[in-house]
């Protein structure tokens, strides 16, 4: 019997302070698990990025490749 391929699992984080809120990364992520937080407001005066269910991450890092400022950090598991 073939061993099932162990899943990638990645973290996602966000230099909340910095994210000017353009949500490139919201629009990058293959499983939709990255929105604008309308709950906070940053030092800048936005909204900032945030995961919504960090278990389904799969570690693409497609979000911090589209961030214009380097907020985002994505690390294997």
């Amino acid at each position: 019997m073939a061993q099932a391929k162990p899943k990638i699992r990645g973290r996602v984080t966000f230099n909340e302070d910095i994210c000017k809120g353009c949500g490139l990364c919201v629009q990058a992520c293959p499983v939709n698990i990255i929105t604008l937080d309308n709950s906070k407001i940053n030092a800048k005066g936005y909204h900032p990025a945030t995961v919504t269910d960090m278990d389904k991450c799969i570690a693409c890092a497609s979000c911090a490749l589209m961030c214009p400022d380097v907020v985002i950090t994505v690390e294997r598991l």
